[in-house]
């Protein structure tokens, strides 16, 4: 299983949505945004060096403790020496390994973005509750219709009183809301999911609730 988790524009929480469903599904999460990582860092091979043919992806995979990360070199060399074209292939070679994967994807819409969503059999797409990043959302889900790869949830962050109905009519498929956290701002500085850190908050229970689902949509 490998889900794609996309966004329109950067800053809506994409990362931070990957890292925690990858972490609730016990799965990998792959940094994929070869030119602007956000993940933490390895010490080992990274995804560069997977695509410029230096590693396998298995090799790449790495134990943070409380998820496993394939993370991405940060550095400009690094990404002109990948062939994203074969980022399929790596993704395709951990999901045999590991059974799921989460594809944290470039924000955006450039090629880059597309590619992951290719190899994916379905995507969550984050947005947040402002003009900009719902119109910036549309677009995202234009995208994985394009390539038609199915929406599976949408994730609305730092939503408080924003009704989910009228954004599940919009983009066509029903919407998570994640609310505004103390306990994921610390997990997220301290790159852990929130689950770990703390395990009976309400973000804690919405990433729940969201893995359930994906796993559910994908399997149906």
């Amino acid at each position: 299983m490998i889900v794609a988790v996309i966004a329109g524009k950067g800053g809506v929480g994409k990362s931070t949505v990957a890292l925690n469903l990858a972490a609730e599904l016990d799965g990998v999460v792959v940094d994929a945004d070869l030119s602007m990582a956000d993940l933490p860092p390895g010490s080992g091979p990274d995804l560069h060096d997977v695509l410029a043919g230096r590693a396998t992806p298995l090799e790449a995979v790495t134990d943070a403790g409380s998820v496993r990360i394939l993370p991405c070199g940060r550095s400009l060399a690094g990404a002109r020496a990948a062939d994203p074209t074969t980022l399929g292939t790596a993704l395709d070679a951990v999901a045999s390994q590991y059974g799921r994967v989460v594809v944290d994807c470039p924000a955006g819409l450039s090629s880059d973005a597309g590619l992951p969503l290719l190899a994916a059999d379905a995507c969550v797409l984050v947005t947040r509750p402002t003009e900009a990043a719902l119109a910036a959302a549309m677009r995202a889900r234009e995208l994985a219709r394009a390539v038609e790869t199915p929406l599976a949830r949408v994730v609305l962050n730092r939503a408080q009183s924003m009704e989910p109905e009228p954004i599940a009519a919009a983009l066509g498929a029903p919407v998570v809301r994640l609310p505004e956290s103390t306990s994921l701002a610390r997990a997220q500085h301290h790159g852990r999911p929130v689950g770990v850190v703390a395990p009976d908050c309400p973000a804690s229970d919405r990433f729940a609730e969201l893995a359930a689902a994906v796993h559910s949509a994908i399997r149906s």
